[in-house]
């Protein structure tokens, strides 16, 4: 029944897409934070820079900075991201545009839980001497996170499934193997039916242990 699987490497694709997710997802949370610091930021340049750099963002399709990141960054201003193989070439690039993309949506689900955080705490901090560095540090986010756990998971599964645009720019993932495979063999329904499984695995465990440490962690107020 499922013949058509042989000399396929679905289980490599499937990795591939895993090690896209976990790559964006890391840069995506280290941009997105900054990002956030900046949204709240007291100076006025930072906080204009953060606000155009979500609003702007946010309001393009990833399609397009994926390409963007390829046909732009590589074959225009000849950005290898210090590989000299195609392939790697194109994995790296394919993470770059997913954080500069995924980064917009971590920073508004951060900045919703900083919003969460009482007034009083920051006012507290800085009457003690702290910087607002400081504050938003040692204070302010680690609260946040608490209360953003649920949004940030929502935020990784989108990413996860955001994975398969890498495809426009020639990434062996998930959605291009089974491009690859529709095109080839004559079993669409199966074929669409193992990758939606696939998919169905890596978000699923992940949804549920990060929506129990939502519960878990909840910030009691």
């Amino acid at each position: 029944m499922f013949d058509f699987l042989e000399g396929y490497d679905i289980l490599g694709a499937f990795w591939t897409t895993v090690q896209l997710t976990v790559f964006s997802g890391v840069g995506s949370l280290v941009w997105g934070i900054l990002l956030a610091g900046m949204r709240v930021s007291p100076v006025p340049l930072m906080r204009g820079f953060g606000t155009a750099y979500v609003n702007i963002v946010r309001n393009i399709p990833l399609t397009i900075i994926i390409l963007f990141t390829s046909l732009g960054l590589a074959d225009i201003f000849g950005v290898t991201m210090g590989a000299e193989d195609f392939k790697v070439q194109g994995f790296r690039l394919a993470v770059l545009g997913l954080i500069a993309y995924t980064a917009a949506f971590v920073c508004e689900a951060i900045r919703s839980g900083i919003n969460t955080v009482p007034v009083g705490q920051a006012e507290a901090a800085r009457a003690i001497g702290l910087s607002f560095s400081q504050t938003l540090r040692l204070i302010v986010l680690p609260q946040a996170f608490r209360a953003v756990i649920g949004p940030l998971a929502n935020v990784l599964i989108a990413l996860t499934k955001n994975t398969t645009v890498a495809a426009a720019i020639g990434v062996a993932e998930a959605a291009t193997l089974m491009k690859s495979m529709i095109e080839n063999e004559a079993q669409t329904l199966a074929i669409g039916t193992v990758f939606a499984l696939g998919f169905v695995v890596l978000t699923l465990p992940t949804g549920l242990l990060l929506g129990w440490l939502s519960k878990r962690l909840a910030v009691k107020r």
